[in-house]
């Protein structure tokens, strides 16, 4: 058959696609395979111990069983799938949790929202009983304040022998860090001293460890060289203190107009990620600073603003690919209640009543709120206070939860007719499609939410699933 092109032109252009192939798949390698927490919780260094995550669990135990004694009243509140249907006296209610303990799936065939609601409220129960803290930022920004450089000095250090009496006793979350002050002309001195002292303090006390998944957050960016003096100052301190060089990770925080747009109206968040010279593993959305400096009023600010959804997005947009992970900010709307109890005088009913309100409006924000980041992308968020943690997870299980069913028949049919087709290259037609439900899966099962018994119905192993590519796995079945 005669061709037209000669061979030098193949070559020329080949060869031309190459390196600019090569080069957009170093700087675009796809999502991490990483685990990425569910959540970020902040505190200040000032109150931070090496047993706060644990007291935040007793906390958040506490809390729930306070406001939500049973799946009905959990449910009612959050106003889960269903909720209407779930009956309403303890009698019943006592009645349906015995059933769906010795036989769940004959449940599930007669009361769908049941079953749902049960399933979630338990596995919330659960996780709080079991290392609900995934991530801990010890905050020495907006939860720390200004203070003289002398108490920040005696905070750094304490944390840092905190952190370190935290990995001794195996108390710490399986991701940790620090929050320190924005490198702006004001406040650099400050933020670079407290960075050396805790990192320095916590290698002399542990002989050179730092905690796994350690990382150093970086606010308020405004310019890229911010970031870089962030990861000339680790080089630094790597060499210094003998850690491996790279060690050091950091994140950044998106919470000014600035960092979203530069001065040339480009995306100025390639340009940041950038000037971390590959020592950025994710990038935080503030919500709060972001919509006052874009003028929004304190009544309006909320994680909801057209504002926010439109920073996301171009987050999303320019960092896709890229690896870094993505989280949204926190609900600032706290679930408690405005009495509290004291052993000479107890709450009366009425003030019983007003703390349940309370509670559960803000339960109901934060839950909406959650939700809102999970439909547009966003997997991780913040936390600020115990109380918050049953709604971050009930929002995650719900879910991933109300749409398994579907997405594993769905997944399963899609498999089966993708089974019988042909590759073109190395894509199948509806492999985005494909690659979509696989990564409702991979983000479930990583977070929780989908146990892995409940993923057969998919027809995939879990091997098939972890491999995290929907054409991989059409090839290995085709082979």
């Amino acid at each position: 058959m005669k061709l037209s092109l000669d061979p030098t032109t193949i070559e020329l252009v080949t060869a031309h696609l190459k390196t600019a192939n090569s080069y957009f798949n170093r700087t675009h390698p796809g999502e991490s395979t990483d685990r990425q927490p569910v959540h970020t919780v902040y505190g200040g260094a000032h109150i931070f111990r090496a047993g706060t995550s644990e007291k935040m669990a007793d906390s958040a135990l506490k809390h729930l069983k306070a406001y939500a004694p049973n799946f009905v009243v959990f449910a009612k509140a959050l106003e889960l799938n269903g909720h209407e249907n779930l009956p309403e006296k303890d009698e019943e209610i006592s009645t349906v949790a015995d059933q769906l303990n010795t036989d769940p799936e004959a449940v599930n065939k007669k009361n769908t929202a049941a079953f749902f609601a049960y399933t979630v409220y338990q596995r919330v129960f659960n996780k709080l009983r079991h290392a609900p803290v995934e991530d801990f930022r010890i905050d020495f920004e907006d939860g720390f304040g200004y203070r003289p450089d002398e108490e920040e000095d005696q905070y750094a250090v304490g944390a840092a022998e905190e952190v370190a009496k935290g990995m001794t006793g195996n108390s710490l979350p399986p991701f940790i860090g620090i929050r320190i002050k924005p490198l702006t002309e004001e406040l650099k001195t400050r933020a670079i001293r407290t960075l050396d002292l805790f990192i320095t303090t916590l290698l002399n006390k542990t002989k050179g460890e730092l905690p796994k998944n350690f990382v150093v957050t970086l606010p308020k960016v405004t310019v890229p060289e911010q970031v870089n003096a962030l990861a000339q100052l680790f080089d630094s301190l790597e060499a210094k203190t003998g850690l491996s060089s790279g060690f050091l990770k950091m994140e950044i925080m998106i919470e000014t107009p600035q960092s979203i747009l530069d001065s040339n109206g480009n995306s100025g968040l390639p340009a940041l990620v950038n000037a971390a010279d590959g020592r950025c593993v994710a990038a935080h959305f503030g919500v709060y600073d972001y919509t006052a400096s874009s003028n929004i009023t304190a009544a309006y600010q909320s994680m909801t603003h057209p504002v926010c959804d439109f920073a996301r997005h171009m987050m999303q947009v320019a960092l896709a690919g890229t690896g870094i992970r993505l989280s949204d900010g926190a609900t600032n709307i706290m679930p408690i209640g405005p009495h509290h109890p004291h052993d000479k005088q107890p709450l009366t009913v009425s003030q019983k009543e007003e703390n349940h309100n309370v509670v559960y409006h803000a339960w109901k924000l934060n839950y909406n709120n959650i939700r809102h980041s999970l439909k547009h992308g966003y997997y991780q968020g913040w936390d600020l206070h115990p109380a918050q943690l049953p709604i971050r997870y009930a929002a995650v299980y719900s879910f991933f939860l109300e749409g398994l069913p579907a997405a594993s028949h769905r997944l399963k049919s899609f498999m089966e007719k993708a089974a019988q087709a042909t590759l073109v290259g190395d894509v199948f037609d509806d492999a985005a499609t494909g690659q979509a439900l696989l990564n409702y899966f991979l983000h479930g099962i990583s977070y929780g939410a989908i146990t892995e018994e409940e993923t057969k119905a998919t027809g995939l192993t879990l091997e098939e699933i972890r491999s995290r590519s929907f054409t991989k796995i059409l090839q290995g079945r085709q082979l």
